[in-house]
Formats: C-alpha cells, structure tokens, sequence
C-alpha cells in the first residue's frame, strides 16, 4: 500500500509540458522588454558626454600646439610636398614585400632608359669557385648591366624618376646610390 501512495505523490511533482510555442512566445517577450530598456539607458541626457569630449579636444589642441613650439616643426612645404601624391600600387605578397605599380613610367621614359643602357652595357660578371675559369662557366649567366647616375643624364629624365621612386618608397633620393 505504501507504494501505491508514493507513486500518487509523484503526480503532483511533474513538471507541465508548455511546449515550442510558449518558449518562442517567452523569448519574444524578453526580446522586445530588452530592447525597450536600452533605448531607455541610452535615451539619457549626454550633455555631459559632449561637454567632456570638447574639453579634451581642446586639451589636444594645446598640446599639440606646445609640441610644434617647443620642437620647431616645418610646415609640409619646406619639408616635404606641399601637396597630395596619388601613386597606384597592388601588393603582391607581404612576405617576401612585392608591390606591383601599373604605369608608374611612361613608354617614353622606358624607351630613354633603353636607348641610354645600350651602348654601355657589359656581361654580368660570375664569383668563380675553385677549378672553375671564365671559359667553363661562359653561356652559363646571359645577363647583361651598366650603372648610370641621374647627374649623368643631360635631359633630367632618371632624376624625374628618382623622385618618383622616392615618393613611392617614402625615401629620399640622397638615400640612394650617389
């Protein structure tokens, strides 16, 4: 007998099967509640947010002020360009860095290039190892080269691209090959 009563007991314990649409129904309701509430924290008076953001854009302001006094900065145009540069370039790959730059010369300059590499231009030349001669390593490398400098060129195309080049690389041309 004792079991029977345990067994009706249990009955009252179970839990009701509310089911999908009581949970969706629930999870709507605290949903739109959550949203009421932060619209409502952040509805506040920011008068005082504003008030503080321009008392530290005014703090920047001084010291940015001090800063250029106190180091005397140039302005860009005696220091730099005094105007804005647009060079396009594609990055190729970062490790090794290659950056593509799509006619970044004119065919014009290239063809100057060419026509004042030509007449100086030597075989590339090779670090022999031992046992090895000239005449065994010939047809090995087929390169060929020849160093100009910019002062060199009487129509002043190499130093319009020297500059050039410094602008793309952001350095300075007498960080170059003098």
């Amino acid at each position: 007998m004792r079991g029977k009563a345990c067994k009706e007991n249990w009955r009252f314990y179970k839990k009701p099967n509310l089911g999908l649409p009581a949970l969706i129904l629930s999870c709507s309701f605290f949903f739109i509640a959550g949203l009421f509430a932060s619209n409502l924290l952040l509805s506040q008076d920011t008068s005082s947010d504003e008030r503080w953001l321009k008392a530290r854009a005014r703090q920047l302001q001084s010291v940015e002020e001090e800063i250029i006094s106190k180091y005397n900065l140039l302005p860009s145009g005696e220091t730099g360009d005094d105007f804005i540069t647009l060079i396009r370039f594609q990055i190729l790959s970062w490790r090794p860095r290659a950056l593509y730059y799509p006619a970044f010369l004119t065919a014009e300059q290239c063809q100057h290039i060419i026509n004042m590499a030509k007449p100086s231009l030597q075989p590339s030349t090779l670090a022999l190892r031992k046992g090895e001669t000239a005449e065994t390593t010939r047809g090995i490398r087929t390169s060929s080269g020849m160093f100009v400098l910019s002062s060199e060129d009487q129509t002043g195309v190499l130093q319009v691209i020297e500059e050039k080049i410094a602008r793309a690389t952001m350095i300075p041309r007498t960080h170059g090959e003098v």
